[in-house]
């Protein structure tokens, strides 16, 4: 589904890293303030696993982003891509296929990090974008950062990844999980659900996917900060949960992980030139903390200028995005210092 504050561009056919060709590919996209003439005030902003590109105006980085904010759109122009598998105006499995004319479904072609950065390659040059002023991105937009940093060097001034990490999570078991857990549901149908997705027992398994998610991202110690009743927080995480579980399609979890799953720069760190900002919460169990001092050790043996910040959060994951005052302050002095 394509969000209403969203846009599209087409990026034409896709030669894709582990063979084969995708067709008429199509990237949703936001932005937030002014491109400069000489088109070196961009940032670009890559989201999480399940998460989208609207990230200003009300959106997930809406804390960031913003006249005045660490990410000054009086300043700076902001770009929010999807990323191309994903479930919200991209191409993905939920798209039509022109050899089928349905959904490809589990006949989606497997797809790399390189692969979602390559099409974010020409929105920018489709935006008329030069040089990035930073690369920005949060979980799973923090590996196309990295990914970004090493492949493209010389096309951005800063770099920023958050509650990321420079290898993925998981193996090829993980992925094979997620299959497992939705070939369970009765009209599952081999991936093939598109027509019944309520009836096939999909979007139940969705929604309680979500729940575990957002428990295990910190959401639960995050509502409990403004809903005492726990009654409520657990009303509140169901809505949130099933409004996802009907945007989301479960290919597209198995999609992206298993991209996911493949990514590791950790052998292309001396590639990186622009400064590194790396940024972690002091309670996340998906990336923890103990990365931080090893990874920014990491880049700076290999030449990197690289320093590390920790969001002192009880939120976990979804620190960064919850309490931004708490490290607004650290994005906003990096990118003074390396984006003038």
């Amino acid at each position: 589904m394509l969000l209403p504050t969203s846009q599209t561009f087409a990026a034409g056919d896709l030669e894709l890293e582990l063979g084969g060709v995708l067709p008429d590919v199509t990237v949703a996209y936001e932005t937030y303030g002014t491109l400069a003439p000489d088109g070196n005030n961009a940032i670009l902003l890559s989201h999480g696993y399940t998460n989208h590109q609207h990230a200003g105006d009300g959106g997930w980085f809406d804390g960031v982003i913003g006249p005045g904010k660490a990410m000054d759109t009086n300043r700076f122009y902001v770009i929010c891509s999807n990323m191309i598998g994903s479930s919200y105006g991209s191409t993905a499995p939920a798209t039509i296929n022109p050899a089928t004319g349905k959904p490809y479904g589990p006949d989606f072609p497997r797809i790399t990090t390189g692969d979602m950065v390559a099409v974010q390659h020409r929105l920018i040059d489709h935006l008329g974008v030069d040089r990035l002023a930073a690369k920005v991105g949060n979980s799973y937009g923090g590996h196309l950062t990295y990914e970004w940093a090493t492949r493209h060097p010389d096309k951005m001034r800063a770099v920023v990844p958050v509650v990321s990490g420079i290898k993925g999570r998981g193996d090829p078991s993980t992925v094979q999980a997620l299959r497992d857990r939705f070939a369970k549901c009765p009209g599952w149908n081999g991936g093939h659900y598109y027509d019944r997705k309520k009836e096939s027992g999909v979007l139940d398994e969705l929604q309680k996917m979500r729940v575990e998610t957002l428990t295990h991202y910190g959401i639960l110690e995050q509502l409990a900060a403004t809903v005492p009743d726990p009654d409520e927080r657990a009303r509140r995480l169901n809505a949130t949960a099933r409004q996802w579980a009907e945007e989301f399609d479960a290919n597209s979890l198995i999609t992206l992980r298993d991209a996911a799953i493949g990514y590791d720069v950790t052998q292309r760190l001396s590639a990186i030139k622009a400064p590194v900002l790396y940024v972690l919460s002091r309670t996340d169990a998906l990336f923890p903390p103990e990365l931080g001092p090893r990874t920014v050790a990491m880049l700076k043996d290999v030449g990197v200028d690289a320093r590390y910040f920790e969001v002192d959060s009880d939120f976990g994951h979804r620190a960064p995005s919850a309490e931004p005052a708490k490290w607004a302050s650290a994005l906003d002095e990096f990118l003074q210092t390396h984006c003038s």
